[in-house]
């Protein structure tokens, strides 16, 4: 076997440190990535809220409109079978 000198033991601590070092960087983009996905879907999610509220008032209104147009109709109908003077 060959002899391990202090200097290879050295260098071979030195790469072992700048590969730690790049795995550290790597985790810091991803974290950043991730917390950039999260923020997006946060407001994804805001988005799809603001369309349920829309959605849910619309239908009121149209259910509003809706009665109103029966009563009218009922109305209409009624009229048609009261005396006219």
């Amino acid at each position: 076997m060959a002899d391990v000198t202090s200097e290879l033991m050295f260098e071979l601590l030195r790469r072992i440190h700048a590969d730690g070092a790049d795995i550290k960087l790597g985790q810091r983009e991803l974290r950043a990535e991730m917390n950039a996905i999260r923020g997006a879907l946060v407001s994804v999610h805001q988005d799809i809220h603001n369309i349920h509220t829309t959605l849910a008032r619309q239908e009121t209104r149209l259910d509003r409109i809706e009665n109103r147009l029966e009563l009218r109709e009922f109305q209409e109908a009624q009229i048609r079978f009261e005396p006219q003077p």
